[in-house]
């Protein structure tokens, strides 16, 4: 007989790979799948229902349609094209005929809420489309996801069914994956915006808002500032009341700027001439603010 030919007789046991080892070795290679795990599979067959999708191991898996994806599905071939390999989130671990439901869907619902958390931690702004609106505020889409902006966080709070299908751009309030709760704010968005344009020394002009004893809030635009009673004038001011009007313009000297508690402080004082200017010629200090402007800016800065 030929030294190298086997014996027909020959096991695996006697090569070195026993029955022992096989079967270790196919349960090295065996699946588990649990519910909320990720796993990456093969798009193998379409149906009206949903697709079954290949996870490897004995067990098949299962995509209803509804779950094919974020936004509402027609076509399976759009968004789960066959043979393409993704990832999904098991939704229900194998039933009694070993078939694992999953979700493309939830996967990207889960990401969605990853990537808001990054841009609230990043303070990024991004743009929503309003899509309803009830007495507390109007309902958006926020990348698909369904958000709220409360009334007082509006720019315009009056008549908002006609914001509906318009483009806001906000800010986070409140980003809650476990809870659901997405909440936004235009009013700071806007806010943001017009801090990152404003600096100590800039002249600005507004209108009168607002007048307490202590001195008068100044609407400009997307924000609004304060001169503080003592930021009017050189000269002592008995009542605002009565040398200060609502609505009236007004032309200040930015003299501070807080964005975390959102406060911008105003003067009018150093744009005077001498003391009681502001008061006797508002008229004039208004006119020739600007040139008026870089003698004060020099003064806040040698302070």
């Amino acid at each position: 007989m030929n030294p190298e030919s086997k014996p027909a007789s020959e096991t695996p046991s006697s090569i070195g790979f026993s029955q022992d080892d096989f079967a270790k070795a196919l349960q090295e290679h065996d699946y588990t799948f649990q519910k909320g795990q990720m796993v990456r599979g093969r798009v193998a067959v379409h149906s009206p229902e949903g697709a079954y999708i290949e996870i490897g191991g004995k067990s098949t898996a299962f995509v209803p349609l509804q779950e094919a994806a974020l936004e509402t599905v027609t076509d399976l071939s759009t968004v789960l094209p066959l043979n393409e390999e993704l990832d999904f989130l098991i939704t229900r671990e194998q039933n009694e005929e070993g078939q694992v439901t999953l979700s493309r869907r939830q996967l990207q619902i889960q990401r969605l809420w990853d990537t808001l958390l990054d841009k609230q931690e990043e303070q990024q702004a991004l743009q929503v489309r309003v899509t309803g609106s009830n007495k507390g505020g109007v309902t958006v889409d926020v990348m698909g996801l369904r958000g709220f902006i409360p009334r007082s966080h509006l720019n315009r709070r009056d008549n908002m069914n006609t914001l509906k299908g318009e483009t806001l751009t906000v800010s986070f309030l409140e980003v809650n994956p476990d809870t659901r709760k997405l909440v936004l704010s235009e009013r700071l968005a806007s806010q943001a915006t017009t801090f990152n344009q404003l600096e100590v020394g800039q002249l600005v002009e507004g209108r009168i808002a607002n007048i307490k004893p202590f001195g008068l809030f100044v609407d400009l635009g997307n924000t609004t500032g304060l001169i503080h009673i003592k930021q009017i004038s050189q000269s002592y001011i008995e009542s605002l009341s009565s040398q200060f009007s609502m609505g009236q313009s007004i032309k200040a000297i930015i003299i501070s700027i807080d964005e975390g508690k959102g406060r911008i402080s105003l003067s009018t004082r150093v744009l005077e001439n001498y003391p009681g200017e502001v008061l006797e010629n508002m008229a004039e200090v208004i006119a020739s603010a600007e040139a008026r402007r870089e003698r004060a800016a020099k003064s806040l800065q040698n302070n």
